[in-house]
This record gives structure tokens, sequence and C-alpha cells, in this order.
């Protein structure tokens, strides 16, 4: 017996960035007990590689990066890699639009930035995000030291050797912090981290209209699943060649 494809469109109306975080229920989550909820937003390209030419920007386009800034606009703050952050080079997190969403339900007008550099990574403050004087940046580590600013409020947090975790981030983010919606961007590395251990409640991924080939790194990255994690497919969404899709991590 065969099975019904399902057109994805054109179907009703079109829908803005904003329309699906709301529809997602983010701005009023109250988090988990012990952590925050966490959505992971990633890009790749239809043959599955993060990036190209070391970049998940070049794979990017502005819808991609409207629903990018919507999920950020309803986070507490971000988790993000030091090496995503030093290679993608984070700027300037929201639009003034969406800063004033912000400021309108009396929240910061930036969400917290929150990244892990074990070795506390001398490149950071190169980063502009650390030169925003209204940026405030929690740098998670087991290095001696602290992770210098340019004009940002930085904050370096150290594990003890062995310590520094997915999971104790997002424990300190919640209970020190107060996050209760988290929204990472990875990199592939902590996205399979992430995963492997349980701790994401949403992914918005975005394909591409491209190939890359090569030996690039995917979009998750790391030790086989084995079993596969199953996913639960909730929506999808297209802008011109992009699909926007929101899986949820599917009942045991």
């Amino acid at each position: 017996m065969s099975l019904a494809l399902q057109p994805l469109g054109p179907a009703g109306a079109p829908q803005s960035a904003a329309e699906l975080v709301t529809r997602m229920g983010l701005w009023d989550d109250p988090g988990h007990a012990e952590r925050p909820r966490v959505v992971v937003a990633m890009i790749g390209s239809a043959d599955g590689r993060a990036t190209v030419e070391g970049r998940a920007g070049g794979l990017g386009s502005p819808a991609d990066r409207s629903v990018l800034r919507e999920l950020r606009c309803a986070a507490d703050a971000l988790l993000v890699g030091s090496a995503t952050l030093i290679k993608e080079r984070y700027a300037t997190l929201l639009d003034p639009p969406q800063q004033d969403v912000r400021t309108g339900r009396g929240l910061p007008r930036e969400p917290l930035m929150a990244t892990i550099s074990r070795a506390l990574d001398p490149r950071l403050p190169e980063i502009a995000l650390f030169a925003e004087p209204e940026q405030r940046v929690v740098v998670y580590t087991e290095a001696e030291g602290e992770a210098p600013s340019r004009g940002a409020d930085v904050h370096t947090h150290r594990f003890d050797p062995g310590g520094l975790n997915a999971r104790a981030c997002l424990r300190h983010l919640r209970l020190q912090l107060d996050a209760k919606v988290v929204v990472s961007e990875g990199g592939p590395t902590l996205l399979r981290e992430l995963l492997g251990e349980g701790l994401v409640d949403d992914l918005v991924l975005t394909i591409a209209p491209a190939l890359v080939a090569g030996d690039g790194r995917s979009v998750v990255n790391g030790a086989v699943f084995d079993p596969p994690l199953d996913l639960e497919l909730r929506e999808v969404l297209r802008s011109g060649g992009h699909l926007f899709m929101h899986y949820v991590p599917a009942a045991a």
C-alpha cells in the first residue's frame, strides 16, 4: 500500500517568524525545575553540512536570520560554543524593533550570552559582541583567569577540572541567573552533547537549498547515536528555497 505525500504549499497566509515563536509558546514558558527550556536553532545544507568555508552564515537567508533573531528575542539567554562565536563573528544580537519588544515586556534589551570556553580562548575579546556596552556575557571555563571585556558586562564562571559540561551550564543559568528559556545556536559539537544528554526541548532546523559535499562537519558532530534519536515533526515552513522545520524529541 502506498502512502500519500503531502505538499508543502503554497497553502494558507504567509506567516512571520514572530508568529512561529509565539506558537512555540516561548514567551511565557517557566522552564524546568533544574534547567531552562532549551531550543536549538541550527542551519544545514541539503546534504547535511553545517558550514560553507567554515561559516554557517554562508548557508543563511534573510528569512533564516529573521527566525534566528525572533528566537533570540524570546530567550532569556543564548548558549553558544566559543568556537562558533569566534568563527561566526557575533555582534549585536537583535534589531531595534526586537529590542523594543523585550523592553516592553520588562526584559533587558538583549538576552544574556553564555559561552563555553574550557581553556578560555584568548580570541574571545576580539569578538564585536564583547564591545557592546549593553551586552551581558557569562563565560564558562575550567581555566584560571578572567575573560576580559572591551565594553560588555562580562563575567567568568569557573568549574573545577572535569566539571564543565552543558548540563552544568544550563543548571547555573536556570538556578543562578533565572534563565527560563535558552536558545542554543551550536555549534555542531555542542548540539551533539545537548541531544545526547536529553537536554533539548525543541529543534528549529533550517535546510538551505545548497549542496556542499566535502568532509566538513555535519549539523550534529560527534559519536553516532545508537540507537538514532527519534524526532517528532511539529511544523514545516518555507521561504524561497529554505525549509524551516520545528522538531521535538519523540516521546519514549
